[in-house]
């Protein structure tokens, strides 16, 4: 570990030396490739240097214990010892966790898919609530959101939505969202006062280019129509909805979100690549299942994840044991707390399958 932290270290220096060449600073593809390195390393780095730092206090404490006769004095270096070598302990585990395999969607935009599943109106009702939650979410992260197509419920319900969070760390976050999401409440229509359980499915798909997913053209029909439901003046007067079928996978996405024809057909091609890329990355997880099993992470979409229970002010957290009684706040899109538990826990649970496999 110490030597690739060393090798990483000087390959920090020569960057930090090639940004200062004006052949680099002329040269825009390559400066931003060496800010994003630069910007990758710096935490692995900082930590490092301070790991070094530690270790050289506790040698320099251990050595002035050595020749000190003063007993105020050695109860004062023994304080420093036994703290700088806490500190050492705790970098030591940083800098384990900041060395682990990054997954290479962490830094993707997302597209996010959210369905009702069992419970009727009341599933379409909470995916509505669910979409707000992290419309609201990402809105605090200052992440940029657009909605794809949703399929709207009198109600105020959503039977489907489909949208697009672009920022900073979007997938790293939010990955651990998929799953199934219970909710258990009495219904406004429920008269006898009888709580009812309901689920939604979130599906958080990496946005994908398309270099990555390649789509050929014979696999595909492409449909325009007139939007249906609410939107602006032309909406409902011009063809401007798209709807993509990919017949190998019997995939059906559409966007009407936006006036033009082509924006719309941008959004479904974005909307299809993403679910295809998803597929795939099913299978590989399934090629892995017993790796999947032993961390959290993107797991299988049927996996019951969460359970919002409002007669009791609870939102737990299955496959962490996370309790949290402030229900309220977190339907106001205040998930963090859960999301730093699960982050927390996939890099406890690596850490430990590489100490086994080490």
């Amino acid at each position: 570990m110490f030597d690739r932290l060393e090798d990483l270290l000087i390959r920090f220096e020569e960057i930090m030396g090639e940004l200062g060449e004006p052949t680099v600073t002329n040269n825009q593809e390559r400066f931003r490739a060496l800010m994003k390195e630069q910007s990758d390393l710096t935490p692995i780095v900082e930590a490092y240097k301070e790991y070094k730092k530690c270790k050289q206090d506790v040698e320099d404490s251990i050595s002035m214990l050595e020749g000190e006769n003063d007993e105020e004095m050695r109860e004062m270096l023994k304080e420093e010892l036994a703290s700088s070598r806490k500190r050492v302990e705790e970098l030591e585990q940083e800098l384990k966790i900041l060395l682990l395999p990054k997954d290479p969607n962490d830094d993707k935009d997302v597209i996010v898919e959210i369905r009702a599943g069992a419970g009727g109106d009341e599933a379409a009702l909470f995916a509505a609530e669910m979409y707000r939650l992290y419309v609201h979410y990402a809105e605090s992260q200052r992440w940029k959101v657009e909605t794809l197509n949703v399929d709207e419920i009198g109600i105020g319900g959503m039977k489907e939505v489909n949208f697009m969070i672009s920022g900073q760390g979007a997938y790293s976050k939010l990955k651990y969202e998929s799953g199934v999401h219970r909710v258990q409440r009495v219904p406004e229509t429920e008269s006898g006062g009888r709580i009812h359980t309901s689920t939604i499915t979130v599906a958080v798909m990496p946005e994908v280019e398309e270099v990555d997913v390649v789509i050929d053209e014979k696999d595909i029909r492409i449909d325009v129509m007139r939007a249906s439901g609410n939107g602006g003046q032309c909406v409902n007067t011009t063809d401007s909805a798209v709807r993509l079928t990919h017949y190998p996978t019997g995939i059906v996405v559409y966007s009407q979100t936006e006036k033009s024809q082509l924006q719309n057909k941008a959004k479904a091609f974005a909307l299809l690549r993403a679910k295809l890329y998803d597929i795939e990355q099913q299978k590989a997880h399934d090629a892995e299942a017993e790796l999947r099993r032993s961390q959290i992470g993107t797991g299988d979409r049927s996996e019951k994840i969460r359970t919002y229970n409002f007669p009791q002010g609870r939102v737990t957290d299955h496959r962490i044991n996370l309790t949290l009684y402030k229900l309220d706040k977190i339907m106001d899109g205040d998930i963090q707390e859960i999301l730093d538990a699960c982050i927390a826990a996939d890099q406890a649970a690596k850490l430990s399958r590489l100490n086994t496999e080490g």
